[in-house]
């Protein structure tokens, strides 16, 4: 169904993160998000909802307004949940952050709502679907590259694979993209077909093969204000979706 300019901009939840947090007199655990993933949002045309972590069982109640899902970056997976023994340089869990994007992801999954998933949140969607996780790549693949650190995004080049809907969405063979991350996909989740790599053949993006839009990539576009397409993607997939939802209700 094609969507017309008055139809009305499309709700993305955006997943948060508890962080303790310094303001005036207060000193307390607060609900933390960059901005930049809330511009990316709203410079594609939708409207960004934040989805700060609490009771999983509250996942599907959340998301059953939205019409669009980004899993944002922030700490790793707990290796738990993929059945691997923690290796000494990988975060401590959050429990609280794991069990709730989990749930939301599954709450999308089961309503095919477009999810956009960004870093941790493509390790995140990996993980929901079986896949694991390398838990330290400058050890297994032996490259510092992907996370410089001191706050400074990396710069790498990714070749995006053809034939694949995430082709279509990027429209070029390479793309350079912002890097901050020190691990990565091992093994692939079900349903989940790689959609770009770097050189060392590690994962960058993978799409979903089930007939839903889920869109992973592993590293940062809400960094580069001028490339929206992967945000704009995600607004147009849920714009689509919400237009069907109407459509079904009547």
């Amino acid at each position: 169904m094609v969507s017309n300019d008055s139809d009305p901009a499309p709700l993305i939840g955006v997943t948060t993160y508890l962080e303790r947090a310094q303001q005036g007199v207060w000193d307390v655990r607060a609900a933390f998000l960059p901005e930049q993933y809330l511009t990316g949002v709203t410079d594609s045309g939708g409207i960004a909802l934040l989805l700060p972590p609490q009771d999983p069982d509250a996942a599907d109640a959340a998301i059953a307004g939205m019409d669009g899902l980004v899993l944002s970056g922030g700490a790793d997976v707990a290796p738990e949940l993929y059945g691997e023994e923690r290796h000494p340089l990988t975060d401590p869990a959050r429990v609280d952050r794991d069990a709730w994007e989990l749930a939301l992801f599954r709450a999308a999954e089961r309503r095919r709502i477009p999810v956009l998933a960004i870093c941790r949140g493509l390790q995140l969607v990996n993980v929901a679907r079986g896949g694991t996780l390398q838990q330290h790549l400058p050890e297994s693949l032996g490259t510092e590259k992907y996370r410089i650190g001191g706050g400074v995004y990396a710069e790498n080049e990714v070749e995006v694979a053809e034939d694949t809907p995430f082709a279509d969405i990027i429209r070029e063979s390479g793309v350079r993209v912002h890097s901050y991350h020190h691990q990565g996909i091992d093994r692939l989740g079900e349903g989940l077909v790689a959609a770009a790599h770097s050189d060392d053949g590690l994962v960058q993006a993978f799409v979903d093969t089930d007939g839903g839009h889920v869109v992973g990539v592993q590293w940062h576009p809400e960094e580069n204000a001028e490339d929206r397409r992967l945000f704009a993607d995600l607004v147009s997939q849920a714009r689509a979706f919400a237009a069907r939802r109407k459509e079904s209700a009547r």
